[in-house]
């Protein structure tokens, strides 16, 4: 399946720069995306980057575009927006990605409770059988987290845990970034130079 349209969110965990990186390669990959922050997400992303996501989501869409310096691809909708398109099935983007994802975020989803459009947008994901690829950042992780985790794995979604690595001989912080953004890329299967892959 090629991709078009990609719905990006970003929750309350720390590692809000996986799913900038993210919206950035997509947008740089002619990729239409679809993009939404929690309110405990858009507070993490202040503190851990300067990136203000508050507010009306077209000045939101701004800022994140000069962040990002790209030039299209990118709307930005507000986490309870219900209205927006991928809150339905019979609009649905053709993937859908939760860059980084709180265990609250994960823990709902696994029961199937929709209180806002990430949380209705990944059940639509889940009941109508496209990628679901959510990027966990906790650690350690108890006994709920990951039973939480098996739960959605076995609904077909894709468990991507922030977990660098460092066979690629990484020399900044972006580097590992790169390497998680990297493998999610390749679960979607769009090509990338992010990280040195094993053996070459």
């Amino acid at each position: 399946m090629t991709l078009q349209r990609v719905f990006v969110a970003l929750t309350g965990a720390s590692g809000s720069v996986y799913g900038l990186r993210l919206v950035e390669q997509l947008c740089l990959n002619g990729i239409e995306v679809t993009f939404s922050a929690s309110c405990s997400g858009t507070q993490v992303c202040l503190e851990e980057t300067g990136l203000d996501l508050s507010g009306d989501p077209a000045k939101a869409t701004e800022r994140l575009y000069a962040h990002l310096e790209v030039e299209t691809g990118l709307e930005m909708v507000h986490p309870d927006d219900l209205f927006c398109p991928a809150a339905s099935g019979s609009a649905a983007p053709d993937a859908m990605i939760i860059a980084p994802c709180s265990m609250g975020t994960l823990a709902r989803i696994a029961c199937g409770v929709s209180g806002n459009l990430i949380e209705r947008a990944a059940d639509v994901m889940i009941k109508e059988r496209r990628p679901l690829l959510l990027v966990p950042r906790e650690t350690p992780l108890s006994t709920i987290h990951l039973e939480n985790m098996l739960r959605l794995s076995r609904t077909g979604a894709q468990i991507i845990p922030a977990m660098p690595a460092f066979y690629h001989q990484p020399e900044s912080v972006i580097d590992l970034v790169d390497f998680v953004v990297g493998k999610v890329l390749d679960q979607l299967g769009i090509e990338h130079e992010l990280f040195k892959r094993w053996g070459t």
